[in-house]
């Protein structure tokens, strides 16, 4: 039974409360955990990443077999979906994220400790966003959608073990026990990884924080007559939409990516408060404003292109086990690889 809209709202909030907090004291963000893999042989922060899509995974499946959420509601398992924009829009996302130096979601975070460039980043990324979902980009956008679109037999990594004999639970069970078994394997092979108490608290925390946003939506929220569309985190719609929201509040309703949004800058608030991480921070110098708008506007455009960010395909996605999920976070992994490591790579950017 539907516990109303307005509890979905509060829960959004907790969740993005306890990502803020989380975010901000483990550093979690992808183009962190690359580069530090890439840059200095440190795989302890892409072992987090790592762990916490594990758990998300495992944890949002769980749901799905106790028939808490109806998954197929979801815009990652959609009959139709165009493979071309997917990974083009992540290959967009991740080369994005290098020339601003953080994705959608580490943004939040920054700018709740401070970081100015996190609110030009913030605000650049909304806008470029509304423009490709709704705006001057959008009919180019749907144009190349329908050209390239496809309904595909199989949309989900359970689909195609079906297709080998297996029923649908059965499917669902070797799916979810060799993806994320092999993602924790992964995780804790690194001895690194195994001594840090606080970047495995963090990846299991983000982990359930998925699937938390799952339950809030497809349980708390499923009301036959006032339905919550099923998602959890992402950040890229909801941040153009939190933009929005407040230019134009009295025409908008509050939905779960905006209670989200003001809830990790709330938490990231609080927390840098508590442990004396708050610091204004600006820009060096125009070109490093430039870099970081250019950023922002690749990551609004690829994220709207490719139905989410880090999070909300790399993570929120992969833990319906959707290939198309899995396509767009391989496309932002190898757009941030050129931007890092190849031969359209960038300056490195300041650590934030």
């Amino acid at each position: 039974m539907s516990l109303g809209p307005e509890l979905v709202i509060y829960a959004a909030f907790a969740i993005g409360l306890v990502f803020g907090a989380v975010g901000l004291l483990s550093n979690f963000c992808l183009l962190s955990s690359l580069r530090g893999l890439w840059g200095n042989g440190d795989g302890r922060l892409v072992r987090t990443y790592a762990l916490a899509i594990a758990v998300a995974i495992a944890a949002t499946q769980l749901l799905v077999l106790g028939h808490y959420v109806d998954l197929d509601k979801s815009i990652y398992l959609q009959p139709t979906f165009s493979a071309p924009l997917m990974f083009a829009g992540g290959l967009l996302f991740g080369y994005g994220m290098v020339l601003s130096n953080g994705c959608a979601s580490r943004a939040l975070v920054l700018l709740g400790r401070g970081n100015l460039r996190s609110f030009v980043v913030i605000v650049t990324l909304g806008i470029a966003a509304q423009m490709t979902l709704k705006g001057l980009i959008a009919p180019a956008r749907l144009a190349i959608l329908q050209w390239t679109q496809g309904a595909p037999r199989v949309i989900s990594l359970p689909a195609l073990l079906q297709t080998v004999g297996l029923d649908a639970t059965a499917a669902r069970i070797v799916a979810l026990v060799a993806v994320s078994g092999a993602l924790a394997i992964f995780a804790f092979s690194h001895a690194g990884f195994r001594k840090s108490w606080g970047q495995i608290a963090a990846g299991l925390t983000i982990g359930l924080l998925v699937a938390a946003g799952w339950f809030a939506t497809g349980f708390l929220g499923a009301d036959d007559f006032n339905p919550v569309p099923v998602t959890s985190l992402t950040f890229v719609a909801p941040i153009a939409d939190s933009v929005q929201y407040v230019m134009l509040s009295t025409g908008s309703t509050l939905n779960f990516g905006i209670a989200l949004v003001a809830g990790v800058l709330a938490g990231s608030f609080v927390t840098s408060l508590a442990t004396s991480r708050f610091k204004w921070d600006g820009y060096t110098s125009p070109s490093h404003m430039i870099r970081s708008i250019g950023g922002a506007v690749l990551m609004g455009s690829g994220g709207a292109m490719a139905l989410g960010c880090s999070v909300g395909q790399g993570l929120t996605g992969v833990s319906t086990l959707a290939l198309a999920s899995f396509l767009a976070i391989t496309g932002i992994v190898v757009g941030a690889a050129v931007g890092l490591r190849g031969p359209l790579q960038v300056r490195a950017l300041a650590s934030a």
